[in-house]
């Protein structure tokens, strides 16, 4: 069976950690950021985890990492 390919988009957006979750970054803090609050911005710049609704999905697109 040759190799399987990583999706390099997805490899670009998520990461696995040590203990094997898979963590990624917050959406909506590039641009509009006028309207919202400093706490909401400041919590959009944290990482987050994946849920385990979407961890299976994910899994398969970073196979080796």
């Amino acid at each position: 069976m040759p190799k399987m390919k990583t999706k390099r988009g997805a490899a670009k957006r998520f990461k696995v950690t040590g203990t094997g979750k898979i963590v990624r970054h917050k959406a909506f803090s590039s641009h509009i950021l006028t309207k919202k609050t400093t706490k909401r911005k400041r919590m959009l710049r944290k990482s987050g985890l994946v849920d385990p609704s979407n961890l299976k999905q994910i899994a398969k697109l970073i196979p080796y990492a």
